[in-house]
């Protein structure tokens, strides 16, 4: 009976490495769905690559390009009242020894509900968005915010499922340089790193293509609302994240 108990303190641990990477590239194509509605369905918008809000911000501010600023200026507002209310929130549950990953999950899927009910029958359009399409990507800012806090407690270096610039350039400087190089050419890490590019693709061409179909905003959300729930669920059986991390701080992607 020792034995067993040994064996499954060993076999623990091990899981770890082979779980989250799966739950790391579902949660990225789901960004990519998020990001095709927000985009093509809501704006021109993005909800959880805040970059794109930056720049449409400036060239607003600029008035070149005639870009909508409004929907910008929402969604980088709500996105970082997520991050708060999530660093908030991690901290009181990590203070209490339960996982944040799990909770930050949980509210995320229904952040993500909560869009798609605010966006019920509401049919996708492109440019100049209502005040209903100004609340369902709000309310999706909100949401991926408080998932970049979720990630960063999770801490997979080479999946940040919620961009992939140094992914992608980490990926492609390890094919270039070849073995025995910074970017781990040819290691798990290396491989992740581009199963997380296309992964992102995978989730905005589905997206695109619901898009494209017709699908009511509603639709579009509410299935990327149950992967998100589900991943979360698949962690309950998992260890307790570490809480030695130092706050905000980033693993090497």
């Amino acid at each position: 009976m020792e034995e067993n108990r040994e064996a499954g303190r060993a076999a623990g641990p091990r899981r770890l490495p082979l779980l989250m990477p799966t739950l790391m590239i579902a949660l990225t194509v789901v960004t990519g769905v998020v990001e095709a509605v927000s985009l093509l369905a809501l704006g021109p918008v993005f909800t959880a690559m805040q970059t794109g809000n930056v720049l449409f911000l400036a060239f607003g501010a600029a008035r070149v390009g005639n870009l909508p600023a409004l929907a910008a200026a929402v969604s980088l507002a709500a996105f970082v009242l997520g991050v708060v209310c999530g660093a908030r929130l991690e901290a009181l549950t990590e203070a209490r020894g339960k996982r944040w990953f799990i909770t930050g999950l949980i509210v995320e899927s229904g952040l993500i509900v909560a869009a798609a009910a605010a966006g019920w029958g509401l049919v996708p359009h492109y440019g100049s968005p209502t005040d209903r399409h100004l609340t369902v990507s709000a309310i999706l800012a909100l949401a991926m915010g408080l998932r970049n806090t979720t990630i960063l407690r999770a801490n997979l270096p080479g999946v940040p499922t919620t961009l992939v610039t140094r992914s992608m350039t980490a990926f492609l400087g390890g094919a270039a340089m070849g073995r025995g190089n910074v970017f781990g050419f040819g290691t798990s890490r290396w491989a992740l790193r581009g199963l997380s590019v296309l992964a992102m693709f995978a989730g905005g061409f589905l997206g695109a293509l619901l898009v494209r179909a017709g699908w009511t905003v509603n639709w579009l959300l509410l299935p990327t609302a149950a992967v998100v729930l589900v991943v979360g669920l698949s962690y309950r059986a998992e260890p307790r994240l570490h809480t030695d991390q130092t706050s905000g701080r980033e693993g090497p992607a």
